[in-house]
Formats: C-alpha cells, structure tokens, sequence
C-alpha cells in the first residue's frame, strides 16, 4: 500500500528519517515496521507559530518496495535532421534546444554574448569599472539573465506546462535533487552556470549547434515566410524555422522585426526600484525571532498591493543577496539582484515596482508602439545622469523617501559600483513615486519592521517584464503574420522568469515540430 501524508518537524531534525517514521505511523496510524520507506515530495518552511517548523509531505511504502518515479529523457542524434534555429541562449532557447533534440530535430543557437566561462570578465567590467559591453552582460550571454542571478525556480506558471519536468532536466544536468522537493527552489549564481555548461554538452553532443558571439542583425525573409537569420552583419544561417528566444532586453530585435514590418504590440510592464534591508531584520520579521537558527535559510518574503488601482509588489526577491547593474547599454542604470547558493550575504534585497500601463507614457506617444519602451529608456537614464554616469546608483532611505526629504545618509549597501544619496522622490515618475510612498506603509502592516530607517531604495528597476509583445496564434504558436517565426519566451512577452520561460521554450519546440511534420 503507498499513501501520502504531512509531517512538521523541528528544523534540528529535518534530516532525522528515524523521527520521521514514527511521525508517520502515528499519523497513519500503524506500526513503524510497517514503513519500508519514505520518500519526500514537499518540504516549505511554516513561520506562523512562535518557533518555525518545516511542512513535509511523503509519499509512505506500507510492506511495498520502493518505486522510484524518476524521469528519463531520450535525445536523439540530430546531426542530419531538419535544422531550427533559436536565437538566443537564455532558459527559453535552452529548453527549446532540448525539447528538439527529443523530438528529433536539430538546434542551432544564435547567442549574441560569450560563453558563461568569458562571460565573467565582461560582468566584472561592469561591476568593478562601470564598463557595458553591449552584448555580454548580466542579460546577455549564455544562459541568459538568470545565469548569474539567484537561480529562483518558483513559478505560477503550472497550467502551461510540467514544471516538474523542468526541474528534473536541471537535476539530470548537475543541478542538486532537493530543487524537487523544496517549496521555493534555487540554485544560486555560483551553481547555475555549471549546469548551464552540461546543457551545452548534452546539444552539442547530440548534434545541435551554438554560436556564442553572434548577434542577429538581420532576418531572411521571403514571401511572408522566415527563412533564416543574418549574425554579424554578415554570415547567414538557414533553417527551416525559427524560434526567437532573445529575453526582455534584446530591444535592437523589436526595431528589426518593426523595419521589416512584422506585427508588434505595446503591453504594461512594471518599473521601480530595488529595496535592501539587513537580512537580519527580515530574518527576525519572518522567523518571529532575533537570532535565525543556522538549521534555517535566509528568510525571504513575498509582497503585494493596490494603491490607486494600479499593482504595488516586489519582484525577484534575493534573501541574503546583492544588488547588480543589469545595464545592457551606454548611457543606462538597471538594477537587478542576485544571490549563490548558501545565501550569505548579510543584505537581502528586492524589486519593488509599481505596474504602468499607456496612461503613463502617453508624454512618449510619438514613438507608437514603442511609447512604453522609450519610458523605460527614459528611466534608466535618468538613474545612470543621477549616478554620475559609471553604474552608481542613485538611493534614499525609505523612511525618507516616504516623507519627501533628502537622506542625511545611507547605509551600508551590497552594490559595489557603489550608490549615491539623492532624493528619488523628486527624480522618479509621479505616478510611481506615490504609489511606492503608500504601499510601504501597507506592507509594514504585513510585516512589522519593514518600514524603517536602515532600509533603503535603490534605482532604477524597470526589466521586470518587456514592454512589447509578439503576437502569435494561440494554437500553433507562431507570429500571426509571419510564417515560420515562433516567439517565445520574456523577450516575446509569453514568460516571466527560469521555469516559465522554459516551459514556454519547451512548448514552442513541440509547436515547431508540429509544423514541420
């Protein structure tokens, strides 16, 4: 017989298998030798009660043997198969690569930036000399954005696809086995490139392409139908469809497919800042306690509102993180954070944005469909002017920012270009600023000792999401007036984050597959 169940434990004991049975059996109520094995589904931290507890849930063998479920996956040698194009590398491409080499097809990666090995010292360059190659950066390269970031892999997204089957690709490709279990999943930016290293391996050695360094600068187009692409301005790669992965920030890709008349629309996005407080104090805010059981992690939080009919929540959350200039230009400040594995760090930081739609960039109108995209721009430099223009950040106590006066000081900060103490509240958007000022107050309703004066905000956040779509049909997936093209993906505006634009890779694959058939 297998049946399932919850138990709570102490974190101490978290790893006691002894205790656990016999949490089982009494709740089953059976004897423990009954129990040939446990196998753990679930595990979330509760921090309701006065001491946190984590949640388990099994799956229980009463007198049966285990039966591992575990996933396989067959991929095949597409050396000689139908070629697909992909560009880009972030999780959406990657995923998309993967999927074809089981379908039978073969990938060729289109990436704009380097390999995640070179990577490094163009994100060195950035953080340490404000320098931004504009095709290798923290958005840019292999891997995507999310290679150097915290690694989350928490996703809303289960209707549209397997979320387990992605986790378990990333397990299969040297990503730790607990991602499976655990209630809100991470790798951390100092794991994530080596499985980031075996998926390269796995298309590779099947057949597929990649191609680091090469940027599309053109589309081969003929009679309504994409028949390839042009890197470099010069070497032209034809396939027999392709799969346009680019991520959020590839904006020069919205101009191209706009020069060649392909159908764009404007969507709301979401801008603001980046929040840091100590970890301590979340810690202390969510663990109920002044001091985090070192059996704990790094408490993180979740928060949302509506504060004059608009969406007020943070956004990529990074306990025990540091804030990074996610920069992809000259002349722009964007912040995003991320955190390693262990989550150390004794800052914990967040996106705190506020959703915009066409009411707020109607001064951008002029620019159609790009009105939107020209508001971000504006933004970003405003926050890189404010800075000093070499990656400094503009930033300001919440406490101050709230009551519209300029910081005396600031505190410590995890951003290594460093930060200047300016008054945000004057510089930002209106629309923003109000919004941001009243939704501090009703978060600090949800956690007390949130508003406060070692806290601070940094700018400018504004990559949540892109702010154009490309549109395509429900069913086959593809560009609604361009045969051949299938968007997918943040950059194309169907994804939010790693998982869910995996899955949405995934499902692109199988469309692609559908129509070559």
């Amino acid at each position: 017989m297998i049946k399932e169940t919850e138990i709570s434990v102490y974190p101490n004991k978290l790893d006691d298998s002894a205790l656990h049975k016999k949490l089982v059996a009494k709740r089953l109520e059976i004897n423990v030798g009954e129990i040939t094995s446990l196998q753990v589904l679930r595990r979330s931290i509760d921090a309701r009660g006065k001491f946190p507890l984590y949640q388990i849930k099994v799956r229980v063998f009463i007198n049966e043997f285990f039966v591992d479920e575990k996933t396989h996956f067959y991929f095949k040698d597409v050396s000689k198969s139908k070629k697909v194009i992909i560009v880009g590398s972030g999780p959406a491409g990657l995923f998309a690569a993967l999927k074809l080499l089981e379908l039978g097809l073969k990938p060729v990666i289109i990436e704009r930036g380097s390999d995640v090995q070179n990577r490094r010292r163009d994100l060195k360059a950035i953080q340490q000399d404000g320098i931004v190659n504009p095709n290798s950066n923290y958005c840019f390269g292999e891997g995507g954005a999310g290679t150097y970031s915290d690694g989350k892999l928490y996703t809303r997204s289960t209707k549209r696809g397997d979320v387990k089957r992605i986790l378990n690709l990333l397990v299969e490709h040297g990503a730790k086995s607990q991602i499976l279990i655990d209630a809100h999943p991470h790798i951390g930016s100092n794991k994530l490139p080596k499985v980031i290293l075996e998926i390269r391996d796995t298309i590779l050695k099947h057949g597929g392409e990649i191609h680091f360094d090469s940027k599309v600068t053109d589309l081969v187009i003929t009679n309504s139908a994409i028949k390839g692409v042009i890197v470099n301005e010069s070497n032209e790669f034809i396939g027999d469809s392709v799969i346009l992965a680019t991520g959020h920030s590839a904006r020069d890709i919205y101009y191209l497919l706009d020069k060649h008349k392909v159908k764009l629309e404007a969507k709301p996005f979401a801008m603001g800042v980046r929040i840091e407080h100590p970890q301590q104090l979340i810690d202390t805010i969510q663990y109920n306690s002044n001091v985090r059981n070192e059996l704990l992690p790094a408490a993180e939080y979740s928060l949302a509102c509506q504060v004059d009919n608009r969406g007020v929540y943070s956004f990529c959350m990074c306990p025990g993180g540091i804030i990074i200039p996610a920069s992809t230009g000259p002349g722009e400040l964007v912040l995003n954070g991320m955190s390693t594995s262990q989550r150390n760090s004794p800052f914990a930081n967040s996106g705190l944005v506020v959703s915009v739609t066409e009411e707020d960039w109607q001064h951008q109108s002029e620019h159609g469909i790009f009105a939107g995209l020209e508001f971000q721009k504006e933004v970003e430099k405003m926050a890189f002017e404010v800075g000093g223009g070499n990656q400094q950040a503009p930033a300001q106590r919440i406490t101050d920012f709230a009551n519209n006066r300029i910081s005396k000081s600031l505190p410590e900060t995890s951003y290594i270009p460093g930060i200047v103490n300016s008054p945000l509240h004057e510089l930002l958007p209106n629309g923003i600023v109000t919004r941001l000022q009243k939704s501090l107050h009703q978060f600090n309703k949800k956690m007390k000792g949130y508003y406060t004066e070692e806290a601070q905000i940094l700018a400018a956040e504004t990559r949540t999401s892109s702010p154009i779509r490309i549109p395509r049909d429900k069913e086959t997936l593809m560009h609604t007036g361009l045969n051949g093209l299938f968007p997918s993906g943040e950059g194309a505006g169907y994804a939010g984050g790693i998982v869910s634009a995996a899955i949405d890779g995934e499902r692109s694959a199988e469309a692609v597959a559908k129509h070559l058939k």
